[in-house]
């Protein structure tokens, strides 16, 4: 699933405010949003009215159809899907302005409540078959596509662990082959793949901003 962090509110509230319009609809997983953006206005003493809606899908423009008649009352639509549903959104309603609420960042699952992980670059040349289903391109830590690179620690960890300070980074290679041995696969390890331009290796975690304390909190406990 593509996974998105919510923009700060002040960044949020900036673009709808540079907007002349007073009536917003606001969609996708929005009942934070509208009442966090509810209280900061009531508390500017400002009169905007927002109103929320959820489809199925902002990427399928089948399921735009059901927000033709009801966009028609608002002045500005402030969108919570990934940059393509946005871009998406504001092609269907060519005559009103849509802003992102978040920035995307990551095809990536869900960990714990608030905690996304990403395990997909979108490279677009995909060698999940022959690793065993574990993405050498964000789950190595320095973006070694053809094995390891003799920094293993014990335990199986990469030796970046010990670089910044932390215990919990592990060495892709290492379980890459820990499960095609359990697959039975390991010679699909010596398959040589063509070498690619990697950027941004390092595979990303994102807090959502109501559960940063928390997660900071327990990655220093953890340390």
């Amino acid at each position: 699933m593509v996974k998105g962090k919510r923009k700060p509110l002040e960044e949020i509230k900036s673009s709808i405010d540079a907007f002349v319009g007073s009536e917003m609809c606001i969609r996708d997983r929005t009942n934070t949003l509208k009442a966090d953006l509810t209280l900061l206005y009531k508390q500017e003493k400002a009169r905007k009215g927002l109103k929320t809606f959820t489809i199925e899908r902002q990427c399928n423009m089948q399921f735009l159809v059901e927000l033709d008649e009801i966009v028609k009352e608002y002045d500005c639509l402030l969108s919570m899907a990934c940059g393509a549903g946005v871009q998406h959104l504001a092609e269907r309603f060519t005559q009103k302005p849509v802003f992102p609420a978040i920035n995307t960042v990551a095809i990536g699952v869900d960990r714990e409540i608030g905690i996304y992980e990403e395990n997909c670059r979108a490279c677009g040349e995909c060698v999940l078959a022959y690793t065993g289903g574990i993405c050498p391109a964000t789950r190595c830590a320095k973006g070694l596509f053809n094995g390891p690179c003799g920094g293993t620690i014990k335990g199986g960890l990469c030796e970046v662990s010990v670089c910044k300070g932390w215990n919990d980074i592990p060495c892709a290679w290492h379980d890459i082959y820990e499960r095609l041995k359990e697959q039975n696969r390991l010679d699909y390890i010596l398959n040589i793949q063509t070498p690619m331009q990697w950027q941004n290796q390092v595979q990303r975690t994102i807090v959502q901003e109501p559960y940063e304390s928390r997660y900071i909190q327990k990655r220093h406990s953890a340390s």
